[in-house]
């Protein structure tokens, strides 16, 4: 089986590197030798020892009958939703750990590929090395899948852990970040929650059957989040953790979004440190499974897109079952009605009896010129009534509101 790889990035090089590292074990589970034919990148690799693989035009690999697989590791919708496209339609089968594309145009591209009896596969498109595609669509296929809640981003988990482990600011922890190479010098999709969206939209598309388009979710990143909150965190017995989770709701809808929440020291997604991801998925048989491992990197990565190379040299005369439908997002429901404890902070002009007037408070405790709490739980609209109301009672702001995440 002969494929093409296209961009020779961070992991491009880590398919072609990990392809000719092990390349006897890797035959040996696909049944057949797999040959790398033609790697596409603009660029220019005259000391590669895999320089004579090289090209520079896609129409190449598009009109090449040989070609059998295509990996997209480019990254980003253009030219890679074309690429993909236009491979699926050539009747080739296509393997990507593009994310930003299978949560946008997943939907189209397992259609594309349906029809043409092809495949189109993406472990490597939420949490790197980490299985987890495979695992919801196959190993839990048999359960209903209640929620869904992870660390899916390494770069904003290493900056929170450099905050509370050795007392980084934000600005410092988020340098020391692009120093280590773990950010980007433009870091918005890691600390925005853009990256973890896109991520939790393709888990909830593959668990549900339909697509859910990362415009529909929800998305807080974690700028706002202060050295004293996870100060006060950590000593509550919290650590604060940026996650995406999907909550299954009695009619089937869905509470989708992606916000920095508190997680008790108890759940096992609190002590996930540096540039680990950790997924917590709950389905009605199995109960609770966590998936855990490096979310990020060259080889890890690298070995997610390669294990998906070998399903295709497996399944190369009959497609493997991988599909979910359009959809408006009509039952993905409001955010705001979700409910959920949180985490207030004021720093002066309020007691312990003003905010048990206005709250169930679970946790409160004062320190310096700090009134922390937790409150009960409560929908937005409610909390927002509440904590105004206050506001509003004892003229002063709060200086920070946080979710607590409970599964």
């Amino acid at each position: 089986m002969k494929i093409a790889v296209l961009g020779y990035g961070v992991v491009g090089s880590g398919v072609v590197e990990l392809m000719h590292k092990n390349p006897e074990s890797i035959n040996a589970k696909a049944g057949t030798d797999i040959e790398i034919k033609y790697i596409l990148d603009i660029r220019d690799f005259n000391d590669s020892p895999f320089k004579h693989l090289f090209i520079k035009d896609f129409n190449i690999i598009l009109n090449d009958p040989e070609i059998d697989v295509v990996v997209e590791v480019i990254g980003g919708l253009n030219p890679a939703y074309r690429f993909v496209k236009d491979s699926l339609l050539a009747g080739k089968s296509v393997v990507t750990s593009n994310k930003e594309l299978v949560s946008v145009y997943g939907d189209e591209l397992l259609q594309i590929a349906k029809d043409n009896n092809k495949n189109f596969l993406f472990e490597a498109s939420v949490g790197g090395g980490i299985p987890i595609i495979r695992p919801i669509n196959q190993c839990l296929a048999a359960n209903e899948i209640e929620s869904i809640s992870g660390i899916l981003n390494g770069t904003t988990n290493f900056i929170l852990t450099k905050m509370v482990k050795e007392n980084y600011s934000f600005e410092d922890a988020l340098k020391n970040a692009q120093q280590l190479g773990y950010a980007e010098a433009n870091p918005a999709a890691d600390i925005e929650g853009i990256d973890s969206c896109r991520k939790i939209a393709i888990l909830a598309s593959l668990a549900y059957g339909e697509h859910v388009n990362p415009d529909k979710v929800y998305t807080e990143g974690i700028t706002e989040i202060k050295l004293e909150d996870i100060r006060y965190a950590d000593k509550m017995g919290y650590s604060v953790k940026l996650l995406g989770t999907i909550r299954k709701n009695d009619d089937n809808t869905l509470f989708i979004m992606v916000a920095p929440f508190l997680v008790e020291k108890s759940i096992p997604l609190s002590g996930v440190e540096d540039v680990y991801n950790a997924i917590l998925v709950e389905g009605d048989a199995v109960g609770i499974s966590l998936f855990y491992g490096r979310g990020a990197g060259k080889l890890p990565t690298a070995s997610a897109v390669v294990a998906d190379v070998i399903d295709c040299a497996k399944h190369i005369k009959a497609r493997k079952y991988l599909y979910w439908k359009s959809s408006d997002g009509s039952f993905i429901q409001d955010y705001k009605k979700m409910l959920c404890k949180r985490y207030v902070r004021f720093i002066s002009g309020i007691t312990r009896a003003d905010i048990q007037e206005a709250f169930t408070v679970l946790e409160c405790t004062q320190e310096a010129d700090s009134l922390v709490f937790i409150t009960g739980d409560l929908n937005e609209y409610d909390f927002d009534k509440a904590l105004a109301k206050l506001e509003t009672k004892c003229s002063c702001k709060a200086a920070a509101v946080i979710r607590v995440f409970s599964i």
